[in-house]
């Protein structure tokens, strides 16, 4: 039987978490028709979904649609229960909560993280925030059918559900998992059963997800997705667990373009990197090699831990940049020289992790140098090119040699927005089914 319930106020609501879900190698079912469908249909997949078609009805219809499928939805198994709503909080945001708290019974609480990074959608300071701008300032406010006139998750969850509402502030995410486990229990002692969250960033929801297991309250996660994805990855293991597939992103470019981007990436999705201290790199070629060394334990060691691992040169950062001039002279070459013994060092970590754990199917590289080196190193004949990701980022696979079929995506250092490294990560999961 399923051991995700996510119940939806419509259909492309349902089926965008579903396929959140999916990515995650859950098995997923969207059901349309609860009188078509027998139970026993479900005993084979992971996150069951039903779309109520409910968002623009009257609030007490909306209320008996919902609290009618949990009934029917609702079992032992069950490790998570959901309330997807919209991502710009138009429907019926407080009696559909209602309902399934109601239908769940009085222990349970609702948990409301409503961001949705990847598409501008954030919470800060109990705003909601679409593209930078306050809810109320966007088209939103002026829908037809549900429009939306004020930007406070809480507040309009006060004016819609019977239940008492806290909000819980960036400033009490700062200080982790424990205390903020403390905190929502602190508001369901004080007689609140429904909490919004402010949360910006991916890192943010794991940190909320994370203390809602810590805190060991049963809750309904009410979001437009991203949230009920994270905790779903968190507490369920899919009924046919498949490899997981890594990726490494290996950055040497020095342009602060870069620095920027991989910043960015760092906040958004859970990684692990490792730096590289490019100087030993050049010093002699024992040093060279404990280097190299070094940074391929550092990623082995904790890759079972995270889909996404990044090698990145510390000269992102100005104060660690080199004066190629002394190795020059020291060695008697070209800059060129001193550069390509940097980018084969890059190149060697790459492949040591490559071939040490089979699971890395996914490359980014980051500067045509390094990139070159890295598929030198591979021995590979060539890239079969698929896609333009974004302009100046090209995703294809290797052809021939020990890896073939490794998917890469190159960049520029320079190219792209903040967001450039962060969003050639998220096609290459999409492209590996991560």
């Amino acid at each position: 039987m399923p051991q995700c319930v996510v119940i939806a106020d419509d259909l492309t609501g349902a089926n965008a978490t579903g396929v959140l879900l999916k990515k995650m190698n859950y098995k997923a079912y969207t059901v349309m028709n609860t009188e078509r469908i027998e139970l026993s249909t479900l005993a084979d997949c992971d996150c069951v979904l039903y779309p109520t078609d409910s968002r623009g009805v009257a609030s007490e219809i909306a209320y008996n649609r919902v609290y009618n499928v949990c009934e029917l939805l609702k079992s032992d198994e069950v490790k998570v229960y959901s309330k997807r709503i919209d991502s710009t909080l138009r429907g019926n945001l407080g009696s559909e909560t209602d309902a399934m708290l109601d239908c769940l019974g009085e222990e349970y609480v609702a948990i409301v993280a409503p961001c949705f990074p990847s598409s501008g959608r954030i919470v800060a300071g109990g705003y909601m925030l679409v593209n930078g701008l306050p809810l109320h300032k966007t088209d939103i406010a002026i829908d037809p059918k549900t429009p939306v006139k004020i930007s406070e998750a809480g507040v309009l969850f006060e004016q819609q559900s019977k239940y008492q509402v806290s909000t819980i502030l960036m400033k009490d995410l700062m200080h982790g998992k424990h205390y903020l486990a403390d905190l929502m229990k602190k508001c369901v002692e004080e007689g609140s059963r429904i909490i919004t969250l402010d949360c910006v960033t991916q890192e943010d929801l794991d940190l909320i997800a994370d203390a809602v297991i810590t805190s060991k309250m049963k809750v309904v996660a009410v979001d437009p997705g991203v949230f009920t994805a994270t905790l779903s990855r968190k507490l369920i293991t899919p009924t046919q667990k498949k490899q997981k597939n890594k990726i490494l992103a290996v950055v040497g470019s020095v342009n602060p373009n870069t620095t920027a981007q991989m910043e960015e990436l760092w906040l958004s999705q859970r990684t692990h990197n490792e730096f590289v201290h490019t100087r030993e790199l050049l010093e002699s070629d024992e040093r060279r090699e404990q280097e190299i060394a070094r940074v391929v334990k550092s990623i082995l060691d904790e890759c079972d831990r995270n889909i996404v691992s990044t090698v990145t040169g510390d000269g992102i950062y100005p104060e660690n940049r080199i004066d190629f001039k002394p190795y020059m002279e020291r060695y008697q070459c070209s800059m060129d020289d001193v550069t390509g013994i940097i980018n084969h060092a890059f190149a060697e970590i790459t492949y040591r992790i490559f071939k040490a754990e089979p699971t890395f199917l996914g490359l980014y590289t980051s500067g045509g140098d390094i990139t070159v080196a890295v598929c030198q190193r591979f021995q590979t004949a060539g890239l079969d090119l698929k896609d333009e990701v974004l302009p100046l980022a090209a995703y294809g696979q290797f052809l021939k040699g020990e890896f073939e079929g490794i998917h890469i995506i190159t960049k520029g250092g320079s190219q792209g927005g903040r967001d450039a490294i962060n969003r050639c990560i998220t096609y290459l999961k999409e492209k590996l089914y991560i």
